[in-house]
């Protein structure tokens, strides 16, 4: 956070380092009736340089009273001294993307879409009362502080009022003509084509969306990015959250602008009836071509999995990595390095400086009268942009660019690069521009690691620069030379990973329940690979690559994707169990405000960070993990069994969420059902409300006629049945039922029994259950059921209300022709279409690891 002072005529009497928002000093301050500041002299941190008086610096009178005394108006009178201090230094403008993004968070959390008029309205007192109260300096921030939060909650709404996706709200098979914006090669060898719709038909919709994401078999060579193509879709609506507080499929679809997902069950084929692309349309058609190109090439050059990752290095496509290869970085915590992020984009820009600098290098007289590091910083500019477009354009990408851009001009305008005042503008942007990314796990892991490092280098400037400042560093031999170097890159990159790693782990507990236990290890291990081999060749290879010389630097490349592959699955294979359970919101939210404390204040107020970090590791266990879990369709149930073990009433469960629900309530073991064909439900009841035996192979779902039961450790019994008149025969022992019928309504009488059918499921999203107490004798209310959309529907969720399923309707039935091809597509597409794995592979795996930009 330093301004390197050279060049001028008065530079040999500046001194070396000027604190950076030492610049940032607003005068005419009141503060009454606090005691007078004393001269803003006083406090400056000492100039490290050769004058005498700065050496002389006295020690700041904030800090006297810490080290004279405790007394509580000594106290006083020193944090109110640090707080003019503070703001002296730029703190409120550091605090401005803060309150922008409480309000964007108080927004998407709102029960309700609030309307405009009384939103604006409040807005405009608040403006009126912030400008008649401005010689009233704290209540004058406070409504500002109040305002900004408006503010965010403002810029919220008018995204969600300016993209207005069309969201398909049942299930529907439809002939779609369209026109392809990508198209990705899945692991699986299938296709999974973006298409603007154009036209349905048979049946024709009126309301249909305007860009949805299929998946194919196979596809015709001739069709690309820019075709025109039709075929019959079984289009599929959004999703919402496989369990209540996670990722919302919906959420990221609405702003995504995508409608639907589905499966070609015949076609795609090339069609004539569409008519003339707009030009934003023909140019993102050949940037996906060009995208495309390149990665075929990049596959041919390499090969098998390391020439899908160098795909996805260079222009952003992830799709074929093997699942696998993603599962081991995810568990060693190096999956940063696939997408696309601050870490590339800085390894992009520094290899471009550091070939400009090298260049201008070779032309002395030239570099010694030009501004070569502004001309290296221009090119480095031009670079990411150039990488931000062929990557494809991701929000990854796009936030990390916004953030290395703002550097880089900084260094343009003889600023330094690596502030918080930097980072602070980069989190505005993105705020403006994309707030709904402030609820993601991307955007709070990226500014939390970034903020982080900042910080650190901050703190770690000022003691090399007092370093320096008693001495000349010791000479050393040229192996001593090199051994040093090596040493200080070891330990930049252990520090870089501890630092980022503690200020973003408990956000990648919070969204994913996961943590990396080797996170350290892995990145000391694959990091310097990734950065001296893979990253600075794969930017000498794009540069080669319209030369036809990318060939031998895309091989180099290869062989340290190698590397970094073998390392990934030696130390995931070595890396104990991720999954962590659930923590409380709490627990997040306290921490967040010491990270903001500990990394935007420069005084000895930071020791205030140090209550909340305590209070977020107090609570860090305060949340309950549910007793059971439904799926929003109600055929899938899973059940804590006590003892990091959960049964599942169905014996192959939708892989995803398993997972997730298993890392939900820090489970190792999933009980598959036992089927019981010789016993009827009867039969079945009897037995399981008689027995007594919890242990072994009894322990899960015990299933007949399609009715499975299992027993809750507590005592309760879950029930899930086929339809109302199954369910009725459980009325007299079960705790809770579910029935996988829309039609169905509450069986029982006895108001003990929870019931959960599929339509309040259809209507109100996914559920889980806490059971209020072992003996339902003892209470009115055994079962605690709370469901993932609660009150009125978001516009991301009013789809919902038009399902069969939601109006109580029985499902569709398909005409007997056809039926056995459309099952055949469904078993081989379905799960590639519409499973919420789809989330790994778009934003999960990117938002687990997301590297800052550095």
């Amino acid at each position: 956070m330093t301004l390197s002072s050279a060049g001028g005529k008065d530079a040999a009497n500046a001194p070396l380092d000027v604190s950076e928002r030492n610049l940032f000093v607003l005068q005419n301050m009141a503060l009454a009736p606090a005691p007078q500041a004393p001269e803003p002299s006083s406090y400056s941190t000492p100039a490290y340089c050769d004058d005498p008086a700065s050496a002389s610096t006295p020690v700041p009178q904030v800090a006297k009273p810490l080290l004279h005394g405790f007394s509580a108006r000594g106290l006083w009178q020193a944090a109110i001294q640090a707080l003019v201090l503070e703001q002296e230094r730029g703190a409120c403008f550091l605090l401005v993307p803060v309150f922008l993004s409480i309000g964007v968070l108080a927004y998407f959390s709102l029960a309700f879409e609030p309307d405009w008029t009384p939103l604006l309205g409040i807005i405009a007192v608040l403006g009126a009362l912030a400008w008649a109260a401005r010689r009233r300096y704290l209540l004058h921030l406070c409504l500002l502080a109040l305002l900004l939060c408006l503010a965010g909650l403002a810029v919220s709404k008018l995204e969600t009022w300016r993209m207005g996706t069309r969201m398909l709200g049942t299930d529907i098979t439809v002939r779609l003509t369209g026109r392809v914006v990508t198209v990705e090669d899945m692991a699986s060898g299938c296709k999974r084509l973006t298409i603007d719709v154009l036209s349905t038909e048979r049946p024709k919709l009126r309301y249909q969306p305007q860009r949805v994401r299929t998946s194919a078999r196979k596809l015709p060579a001739d069709i690309g990015p820019g075709s025109e193509v039709t075929g019959l879709v079984r289009l599929l609506p959004p999703s919402g959250p496989i369990r209540p507080d996670s990722y919302d499929t919906s959420f990221a679809s609405y702003f995504g602008g995508i409608g639907a997902s589905g499966f070609f069950l015949s076609g795609p084929e090339l069609s004539a009836a569409a008519g003339p692309a707009s030009t934003g349309a023909r140019i993102g058609a050949a940037i996906e071509q060009a995208r495309q190109s390149i990665a075929d090439r990049i596959r041919h050059s390499i090969g098998g999995p390391e020439g899908e990752i160098a795909a996805a290095l260079i222009v952003g496509v992830r799709a074929g990595i093997p699942e696998e290869i993603n599962e081991a970085m995810r568990k060693t915590g190096i999956y940063h390095i696939i997408s696309i992020s601050g870490l590339h984009m800085a390894l992009v820009a520094g290899t471009v400086m550091g070939l400009m600098r090298g260049l201008f290098a070779l032309f002395p007289d030239f570099a010694s009268r030009h501004p070569v590091k502004k001309y290296a910083a221009l090119a480095a500019l031009f670079a990411i942009v150039a990488y931000l477009l062929i990557s494809g354009m991701v929000v990854a990408a796009v936030r990390s660019f916004i953030m290395l851009a703002v550097m880089l001009v900084a260094l343009l305008f003889d600023r330094s690069a690596l502030t918080m005042r930097n980072l602070a503008i980069s989190a505005i942007v993105v705020i403006l521009v994309t707030p709904h990314e402030v609820v993601g796990p991307s955007f709070q892991m990226s500014f939390a690691a970034t903020a982080a490092l900042v910080g650190a280098y901050a703190a770690w400037s000022d003691y090399r620069a007092s370093r320096l400042s008693s001495g000349m560093p010791p000479k050393r031999s040229l192996p001593g030379a090199l051994a040093h170097r090596f040493a200080v890159m070891m330990v930049g990159l252990a520090a870089t990973s501890v630092v980022a790693g503690a200020a973003t782990t408990l956000y990648a507990a919070w969204h994913f329940q996961r943590v990396a236990p080797l996170s350290l290890v892995a990145n000391l291990a694959v990091m310097p690979i990734v950065s001296i081999i893979v990253m600075p060749f794969a930017v000498f290879a794009s540069l080669a690559m319209p030369f036809g010389l990318d060939g031998p630097l895309l091989q180099v490349m290869g062989k340290g994707l190698t590397v970094v592959i073998v390392l990934s699955e030696r130390i995931a294979d070595m890396s104990p169990i991720d999954a962590v359970g659930l923590i409380s919101a709490g627990s997040v939210a306290l921490a967040t405000v010491a990270l903001v404390i500990a990394t935007m204040t420069t005084t000895w107020l930071r020791l205030a960070a140090l209550p909340f970090a305590v209070a977020s590791l107090a609570t860090l266990g305060g949340a309950r993990a549910p007793d059971v879990l439904i799926s929003e369709d109600a055929r899938l149930v899973a059940v804590a069994m006590g003892s990091d073990r959960i049964a599942a009433n169905r014996p192959r469960p939708n892989a995803f969420t398993i997972d997730n629900w298993r890392r939900a309530l820090d489970a190792e073991t999933v009980f598959r059902p036992r089927q019981l064909k010789d016993k009827d439900i009867g039969a079945l009841l009897g037995e399981i409300t008689a027995s007594t035996d919890r242990s072994g192979k009894e322990e899960g779902f015990a299933c007949a006629e399609k009715l499975c039961l299992a027993r809750h450790p507590s005592g309760a019994l879950v029930v899930q049945a086929p339809d109302m008149d199954t369910a009725r025969r459980a009325c007299a022992h079960a705790s809770l039922i579910v029935i996988e019928d829309a039609t169905a309504r509450n069986p029982c009488r006895d108001r003990r029994v929870a019931v959960v059918t599929r339509r309040q499921l259809a209507q109100k999203g996914s559920a889980e259950v806490l059971f209020v107490t072992s003996d339902p004798e003892l209470s009115g209310r055994p079962a605690e059921v709370r469901f993932a959309i609660e009150g009125s529907y978001r516009p991301w969720h009013d789809q919902r209300r038009y399902s069969r399923e939601a109006r109580g309707l029985p499902p569709y039935e398909r005409k007997a022709s056809g039926t056995k091809a459309t099952a055949v597509a469904e078993e081989e597409l379905g799960n590639v279409a519409d499973k919420p794995a789809g989330m790994a592979e778009d934003i999960g795996g990117e938002a687990f690891s997301e590297e800052p930009a550095e």
